[in-house]
């Protein structure tokens, strides 16, 4: 099997409760099957700080793009970084 790339937009108190309701959603819409290469297929994230200055998700793309540590095995971590209290945006790869 292969993975995929996602991003997610969620809004949430926290970045536990936007994680659960973004992992719910996705199971919602892409079914609870497995390798769907969403959030779905995730069951943990990691906080990663957004240094001052850089754009929230731009700067998520860019850990993507450098295939971080934090977020590129399909089967570990998804990132997370706050957009602004109450959104968040999840990144990584999920097994498709």
């Amino acid at each position: 099997m292969g993975a995929s790339e996602f991003m997610v937009r969620h809004e949430g108190k926290t970045a536990k409760a936007a994680f659960r309701a973004a992992v719910e959603q996705a199971q919602y819409d892409s079914g609870h099957g497995g390798y769907t290469g969403t959030i779905a297929e995730k069951d943990e994230f990691v906080l990663i700080s957004v240094p001052e200055g850089k754009d929230p998700i731009e700067f998520a793309e860019e850990l993507l793009k450098a295939d971080d540590d934090r977020i590129s095995d399909k089967w570990g971590p998804c990132g997370c970084v706050k957009i602004k209290e109450g959104e968040w945006f999840f990144f990584g790869w999920a097994s498709s």
